[in-house]
């Protein structure tokens, strides 16, 4: 007995053992959980920043740092990586107005009234050129009206349309010099809009301003008001005459200083920005810009083998019977894709990006609200750089939920028709039958749910695409907000980097009106702007030893990429500014500043592009203070314009875990870049490694 005791009290005794293990174990998990997501600071507790955690691997490990050595090397490659662009040091923003510019009347008894409808790109360039009729009217405009976000799309009840994007207050006193705005109609005009007694214009994309004084002006004199429905991303052409470049200024203010986002959108996208610039390392972004119109509207369809050519092909099909897009329905794709008309696939930009050097550990951001083909396509992508993110991996499900306000929970509701008196006789005939031999009753029929983004099985089922949800609207909604954190993220980056720049209407797209924005802030940011067709005759060049290390291709292809950051304007003041002039609102929102002595800088207007040189000389107020650099800076910097294989290519493609390579380092002090390595046989034997993967 007193042994069974014994045994007794040792069971309990573990039990309770157990017991507070399992409860330490549950404090832990806790704490850490907390610690994951905050912070101490000196003051308070903070929410923590790090979401992702980035992977490199240092590259200089007991190496030479003198100016001539490892360091002086990792300088050259670091500016011709992430420097500036010098040739268009001198190009300032300047929008402000030049000549005699009138104040609006304060009252007025002209109001002009917008819906638009479209995407975010669309949604923007519509609001600068309803800025421009209000005044080219010399009317009050009433804040516009964002279709995709009016509260029957299921949105939070917190938000109407305008301010759900934008900051509407803001936008009032920004513009408080141009034109009058205002947020509602007057009591008298609200009955009539409610009514539908308004007259109303369904404007067409690019129409001129003669348009504007001729036929809607004399309507909003009798009527007092008259309403613009914009639904093709745009309703004044892009090149107004030369007597109204005045209204030209007035976009750019409206584009890059009155339309700023709602402050939850701001907080979000700043927490992007910090958190990807953490490890104290600058980021490329990059937007694929692979749509479904835009694929189908260029016939490229053919670059997808599986069921995404079939819905690129019924979305083109929709596109010939409405008239947007002339020509067949089959289109050869890969014609499309050496003429330069398709997107470069994620895999072309990964290859390219490294031909030019940057390294498998750099971070990238992906933007987009939607890569057509899915996950899939960035899989070769994701196996060249390691550190590849987007929105959803840098932020919390709450922190995305909290830019979007209260919703409520939405449900679809499939209504089930009631079965036909045919099939209910079939059904009494099935049970009243005798006893045979036959095959097993079919299923019971059950509604089916449609996901743009997911099941595609109406395809094979009907040629008519499903009506979209309230869901799926809403989800529309707040691919607005998307696209604006990621509109921020990329017009701030180091680095921007554009799969396609077209939209499904053939017009400019997201990546365009990113590249015309940092144009204007800041010229001297890195923008490639590819030509496709140059790439894709690149592509060509290597398509069966794609992943072969071949020095004279990536000599071209360094020069095509260097040539593009400043010849690639010529291209798009031709191409992309007559059709949308945000994409390029340069030299009518920009001024050329010199050297403090006044002396024609090297970076004067003789550097730079066609384009650019008829801008004016900045205003004095703004200033003289581009540096000037002395001779040495001048020559050091002309070396990074060459081509630096020499030095900077095999540095790059280095392993940092080999021996050889830390002895060439480290028996290489003092001597120069080139120098660097043993031979040039090490240098293309490490640099066919690093194309095979080899730092893997």
């Amino acid at each position: 007995m007193k042994g069974d005791g014994g045994k007794m009290v040792i069971k309990s005794k573990l039990k309770w053992v157990g017991l507070v293990g399992l409860v330490l174990s549950a404090l832990s998990l806790f704490t850490h959980f907390l610690l994951a997501r905050y912070s101490y600071t000196d003051d308070n507790l903070t929410e923590y920043q790090a979401i992702t955690i980035f992977s490199w691997r240092p590259i200089f490990q007991n190496a030479d740092l003198s100016p001539n050595g490892l360091l002086g090397l990792l300088s050259k490659l670091h500016r011709r990586l992430w420097g500036p662009v010098r040739r268009l040091e001198s190009l300032q923003p300047h929008a402000k107005p030049r000549q005699h510019y009138t104040v609006p009347v304060s009252e007025s008894d002209r109001f002009i009234f917008v819906r638009i409808r479209g995407g975010f790109h669309e949604i923007r360039s519509s609001i600068c050129d309803a800025v421009v009729i209000a005044r080219l009217l010399n009317a009050t405009l009433v804040i516009p009206e964002i279709q995709s976000t009016t509260s029957s799309k299921g949105i939070s009840a917190q938000f109407k349309s305008f301010p759900y994007l934008y900051n509407e207050d803001h936008f009032m006193e920004t513009l408080a010099n141009d034109i009058t705005v205002v947020k509602t109609l007057p009591k008298s005009l609200k009955g009539a809009r409610r009514k539908k007694e308004i007259p109303s214009f369904k404007v067409i994309n690019s129409q001129s301003p003669y348009y504007y004084l001729h036929h809607v002006l004399p309507v909003l004199k009798r009527h007092s008001v008259v309403e613009l429905v914009v639904s093709d991303g745009g309703c004044l052409q892009a090149i107004l005459p030369p007597d109204l470049e005045e209204y030209q200024r007035l976009r750019c203010r409206v584009a890059f200083h009155a339309l700023s986002f709602r402050q939850e959108v701001q907080e979000l996208a700043t927490k992007i920005l910090h958190r990807l610039r953490a490890p104290g390392r600058p980021f490329i972004a990059y937007d694929p810009g692979m749509t479904r119109d835009a694929l189908a509207y260029y016939g490229c369809a053919e670059l997808f083998q599986d069921v995404h050519t079939e819905l690129i092909q019924h979305r083109r099909l929709w596109m010939l019977k409405r008239g947007i897009v002339k020509g067949n329905l089959t289109v050869d794709s890969n014609a499309q894709r050496l003429n330069g008309s398709c997107p470069l696939m994620p895999e072309e930009i990964g290859i390219i990006l490294r031909a030019y050097g940057y390294s498998w550990d750099t971070i990238i951001y992906i933007s987009g609200g939607e890569v057509f083909g899915g996950q899939k396509k960035l899989i070769p992508f994701h196996a060249m750089f390691e550190n590849v993110v987007d929105r959803t991996s840098l932020t919390t499900p709450w922190e995305l939920n909290k830019i979007y306000g209260r919703e409520a929970n939405l449900v679809d509701k499939y209504p089930k028709t009631p079965p036909s008196a045919e099939q209910e006789t079939k059904k009494d005939t099935w049970k009243t039958s005798g006893q045979r031999p036959r095959p097993l009753p079919p299923p019971p029929a059950r509604p089916k749910s449609y996901n743009i983004e997911g099941w595609w099985g109406w395809v094979a089922e009907s040629d008519n695409e499903p009506e979209s949800t309230v869901i799926e609207l809403r989800t529309n909604a707040h691919k607005l907000l998307w696209e604006a954190i990621d509109y921020m993220v990329c017009v701030e980056a180091d680095v921007f980097v554009p799969g396609f720049d077209r939209d499904g209407k053939g017009r400019p797209s997201f990546a365009s009106l990113v590249m015309g924005h940092r144009l204007y802030q800041s010229a001297t940011a890195k923008s490639f702007m590819l030509d496709r067709k140059e790439i894709a005759k690149h592509m060509e060049e290597i398509s069966d030893h794609l992943y072969e290390f071949n020095q004279t291709w990536i000599k071209s292809v360094r020069n095509h990429l260097r040539k593009s950051l400043v010849d690639g304007l010529t291209e798009e003041s031709k191409i992309s500014k007559s059709l949308s002039f945000l994409s390029f609102p340069v030299p009518e929102c920009a001024c050329l500043r010199s050297k403090p002595n006044g002396a024609s800088s090297r970076t004067s207007a003789s550097q730079l592009p066609a384009a650019l040189k008829v801008a004016p000389s900045c205003p004095a107020w703004m200033g003289k203070d581009v540096i000037s650099r002395t001779a040495a800076d001048k020559e050091n910097e002309d070396d990074l314009d060459k081509d630096d294989d020499s030095g900077t290519f095999s540095l790059f493609f280095r392993q940092s875990g080999g021996s050889s390579n830390r002895n060439a380092v480290s028996n290489g002090g003092g001597r120069g870049g080139g120098e660097m390595m043993s031979s040039k046989e090490e240098t293309q034997m490490e640099d066919q490694e690093e194309m095979e993967g080899g730092d893997r």
